[in-house]
């Protein structure tokens, strides 16, 4: 069986990413081209543009909108890949794609993200129609009756939270199933307790035995599944789980272009590994999420030990 390709939504301008936090906060536009253009030779599907605080550094919402007008046409300067604008916040969204020049634009620019929490989402949608978008949709959040969004434990939670999202996308923003790209959600594996991993593949596996949804898209944030794991396996990890994933629908994924985040054969030992890891980290009848959960987490500390530094 051959192996399928996952296209890459490049994932280093963040400022999780030493060069793109000296980048932002030197304010230079040169550093982003640089990431941008690495990225796009490399065979990024599109590129992500983040420039949101982390850990290491704090971004105020009024710096990075005074920022994108000078960064999005710096990026357009050197590469026609679109990019993936990556923010919860609606005004983000907006004043990016106020900058951004469409005309030059090999595919369609993507939203990433709606999600049902999100305050402003019916203006979120309605930017997903007038720029042509495609749209990053967050199948890990449903909607409450009373408003807003709250996580979801059960695959089917995930997939009616998914159908919802379609509906309105089709009605609101006039769009194609080839629009839209499904997050699924993913988990650190060996700190998955509740059980996300398998929740998320689950619901891959419920929305492509749908007919109706037919050509729809899946997209995970890939460095987050190998978090905290030895870095000798790290690669490893999530190029299994993208094998893992590509069986049930997974296409595409945000991920570090440099790692070259593909799938590994299907009978390559560490996928072997990581299916049995996934299969403990199942529910017996009787039993919580927790304690299955610390059982996939003992296999995933088994799979590790041989790589641990």
């Amino acid at each position: 069986m051959s192996v399928k390709t996952i296209k890459v939504i490049g994932d280093q301008i963040n400022n999780a990413y030493a060069r793109a936090r000296k980048a932002f906060e030197a304010r230079d536009p040169a550093g982003y081209q640089v990431l941008a253009k690495m990225q796009a030779d490399k065979g990024a599907d599109s590129i992500d543009l983040n420039i949101d605080g982390t850990q290491r550094i704090s971004v105020r919402a009024e710096e990075m909108l005074a920022f994108l007008p000078i960064v999005v046409p710096a990026i357009q300067a050197v590469t026609d890949v679109p990019i993936c604008f990556d923010n919860p916040g609606y005004d983000y969204h907006r004043v990016g794609l106020k900058a951004l020049d469409r005309s030059k634009c090999a595919r369609k620019p993507i939203l990433n993200s709606l999600a049902a929490s999100r305050t402003q989402l019916p203006e979120m949608i309605q930017l997903v129609k007038d720029y042509d978008l495609r749209c990053v949709i967050m199948a890990s959040e449903k909607f409450l009756p009373e408003g807003g969004g709250a996580q979801c434990f059960q695959p089917e939670e995930s997939y009616a939270t998914v159908l919802q999202f379609v509906d309105l996308l089709v009605t609101k923003a006039n769009r194609a199933m080839e629009d839209i790209i499904v997050d699924p959600g993913l988990a650190p594996v060996g700190a998955d307790t509740y059980g996300l991993v398998n929740i998320g593949l689950d619901t891959m596996r419920l929305i492509t035995a749908d007919p109706k949804l037919k050509g729809i898209h899946f997209s995970v944030g890939l460095t987050n599944f190998a978090w905290g794991t030895p870095k000798g396996v790290r690669d490893l990890l999530e190029q299994a789980y993208l094998t893992i994933g590509s069986e049930v629908g997974l296409d595409m994924a945000l991920a570090n272009i440099e790692r070259e985040p593909q799938p590994l054969p299907a009978d390559h030992p560490i996928v072997t590994e990581l299916r049995a890891a996934l299969e403990a980290g199942r529910r017996a009848e009787g039993e919580s999420a927790e304690e299955a959960g610390f059982r996939q987490a003992e296999k995933i500390m088994e799979i590790c030990a041989p790589y641990a530094e």
